[in-house]
């Protein structure tokens, strides 16, 4: 029987990550993360269901985490699911988290982005031009197709 494990989750940290090392000497770090689902009820009323996930993060990227997150920020996380069991004090405890194969980092706390990153996710030049253009009062849309043709700021 066939199977895929794979998690894509856009949320908020909850907390600062915090970076640990592993006596290989290998970074690990724990993100708290919230993401949400809305949802109306049949009588119109909308409600919204918050999830806490935990995720870990290995090697150079949990470093990054631990230098560039905290508290509040946007990320998006891929990775698998991984299923945790131990017992304490004679209770069996387990828990459901998420190993993390890529974060990216995205907008900052109150909705601002980064003056660094891409709106557009294709990196490079394209994102910064049309910030540019943005401040300039002039629409990124409006710009005439031989124009937008020519440059090497295609984003594929």
């Amino acid at each position: 029987m066939a199977s895929y494990n794979r998690v894509i989750l856009l949320g908020n940290l909850t907390r600062d990550p915090e970076v640990r090392y592993l006596r290989s000497g290998k970074a690990v770090t724990d993100l708290g993360l919230a993401v949400s689902a809305k949802y109306r009820t049949q009588d119109g009323t909308q409600h919204e269901e918050v999830c806490f996930v935990t995720c870990v993060v290995y090697g150079k990227q949990a470093e990054n985490c631990g230098k560039y997150l905290n508290r509040g920020r946007q990320v998006l996380v891929e990775g698998r699911l991984h299923y945790e069991q131990w017992e304490k004090d004679g209770q069996k405890r387990s828990t459901l988290k998420v190993v993390a194969d890529r974060v990216q980092f995205l907008g900052i706390p109150g909705g601002e982005q980064a003056e660094d990153e891409v709106s557009t996710g294709a990196g490079g030049q394209a994102g910064a031009t049309m910030r540019e253009e943005a401040k300039a009062g002039q629409d990124p849309a409006e710009k005439s197709s031989d124009e937008a043709a020519d440059s090497d700021d295609v984003p594929f």
